[in-house]
């Protein structure tokens, strides 16, 4: 064997160990979504899946070489079909928290949230979080705001599958008061053209939203945080962002 040939191999060999290493991505991306929580995710007109959530992963999924297939879940049957194997990642307006944390990997935060109270518009007796005790609050079932609900002395909470379900309970007065995600909220009032309720109070707590993957494939968060930062980099997360927000993302 030449001395060239065998210098050839050596540096062949070296770069597969070094930089050659194999996607963690896969030719096709399973997403996990909530699909009913707009802006993040929902159904559009042509029933397609619309959202801030839903093209921030088309982006992170050509980004990083992936065909992107978004499978429409209830949110807390998310991190099962994750820990099951069933889908890859979840974009679904997570936040992240210590107990998810134990369960599952995050990538770096990408929208930072928080909790908020909707009551309807004719009601003035509550105005704040201090105001909820004894009263009747509509969660979504397995969220943040679900936990906060609990804080509140003597309320009757009602648990639903989807943030809608909610909404519709409260313009029913079937419950006094809605805990949901801020943007989520706003987004809801805006559509209903204020009759859907208002806002009351202060944001309840200052939150991040991560793209969670299983414990098992910490290369794929790699990935996928590379691939975040190359948007932001690039400008296609703004893009995205002012698309369905309107303004600039904080920096």
């Amino acid at each position: 064997m030449s001395k060239k040939l065998l210098v050839l191999i050596v540096l062949c060999v070296t770069f597969l160990m070094l930089g050659g290493i194999a996607s963690a991505a896969p030719a096709v991306l399973n997403v996990g979504s909530d699909t009913a929580f707009a802006p993040f995710e929902f159904q559009g007109e042509g029933m397609e899946y619309e959202g801030f959530d839903i093209d921030l992963i088309k982006a992170i999924g050509r980004a990083i070489g992936s065909e992107v297939k978004v499978q429409g879940m209830n949110f807390d049957g998310l991190i099962p079909a994750l820990d099951a194997g069933n889908i890859d990642c979840v974009i679904s307006a997570m936040t992240i928290t210590e107990e998810r944390a134990k369960k599952i990997n995050f990538s770096t935060p990408y929208y930072k949230s928080g909790l908020s109270l909707v009551v309807r518009t004719d009601d003035n007796s509550i105005r704040d979080f201090g105001d909820l005790n004894g009263k009747r609050i509509a969660v979504q079932i397995g969220t943040t705001g679900a936990d906060k609900a609990k804080e509140v002395s003597g309320a009757a909470i009602r648990e639903f599958n989807t943030a809608p379900e909610a909404f519709l309970e409260l313009q029913s007065r079937g419950v006094d008061a809605v805990i949901n995600d801020l943007p989520v909220n706003e987004y809801y009032i805006a559509v209903m053209d204020g009759r859907g309720g208002k806002l009351v109070g202060e944001p309840l707590t200052s939150e991040d939203y991560g793209i969670a993957t299983a414990k098992s494939n910490p290369q794929l968060t790699a990935e996928i945080n590379a691939a975040l930062q190359q948007l932001k980099d690039n400008g296609e997360y703004a893009a995205i962002y002012v698309k369905w927000f309107n303004r600039q993302p904080p920096q």
